[in-house]
């Protein structure tokens, strides 16, 4: 069993999904775990209690991820509850639809402030900690459509794909520090927000028969990945792309 005795992690987009099965992973090998959420406030307090039954430290806070002043007040907050914040899972995402020529604003602007920016705002908030302790541990989700792109997902495909580049950079810009950065990119995955897609008829038959592995995995699948990745079995990988998709993509960086 993977132990993360100690340790203080920030998973964003906690509430339910990849998130919630990353939070209960981590409390279940030692971790505080503290969750972000945007509007589902009774699924995040079930997030804490399930963590504090376990026996380990939890926090939710409601946060807008495109916010840098919701993100720098949760960290704040984070910090001066438990002194330090040594691990970062960065979650939260959205999907949206956007056909190219009739282009909403809206959309755009939304999908790239909580998958690019949010994230660059959660890491800018907690590096100074991890420089100050010596250690950190960064992981992004990001998305197989990085890599094989997404049609009518341009705009999420695209910011799913400056997440590894961002992965990369990072992680030869805070080796020095002793701060690990990593990404793992899932494919298809039972969560809610596949739930409409696989409600379409015949449609989640037709995901799970292009999975090599033949399965659509639950969220714990990718929590497994994730928590490998913020180990010290993963103490000399950094700047990898894990993907986790059952073989229907294999393009891993």
């Amino acid at each position: 069993m993977i132990r993360l005795d100690g340790r203080k992690v920030l998973i964003t987009g906690g509430s339910r999904g990849i998130g919630r099965a990353t939070a209960l992973l981590f409390a279940k090998a030692g971790a505080d775990v503290a969750i972000s959420y945007v509007s589902n406030q009774k699924a995040a307090e079930e997030v804490v209690q399930e963590v504090e039954k376990i026996g380990r430290r939890a926090l939710a806070y409601q946060a807008e991820m495109s916010s840098r002043t919701d993100i720098d007040r949760m960290v704040g907050d984070i910090l001066a509850k438990w002194g330090e914040l040594d691990t970062l899972v960065n979650n939260a995402g959205i999907w949206t639809y956007l056909e190219t020529g009739k282009l909403d604003d809206a959309v755009y602007h939304e999908t790239i402030g909580v998958n690019v920016d949010g994230v660059f705002f959660a890491i800018n908030a907690v590096v100074p900690a991890m420089k100050k302790h010596g250690r950190g541990w960064i992981v992004n989700v990001t998305s197989t459509a990085a890599v094989r792109g997404e049609a009518f997902h341009s705009h999420y495909a695209a910011s799913k794909g400056a997440l590894h580049s961002l992965t990369k950079s990072l992680a030869v810009e805070l080796a020095p520090y002793g701060i690990r950065v990593n990404a793992v990119a899932p494919g298809w995955t039972d969560t809610d927000m596949c739930t409409a897609s696989f409600s379409e008829p015949g449609f989640r038959e037709k995901v799970r028969q292009s999975i090599p592995l033949k399965r659509i995995p639950p969220p714990e699948d990718v929590a497994g990945p994730i928590l490998f990745l913020a180990s010290d079995l993963a103490r000399h990988v950094t700047g990898e792309i894990l993907d986790v998709n059952g073989g229907s993509v294999l393009c891993g960086g």
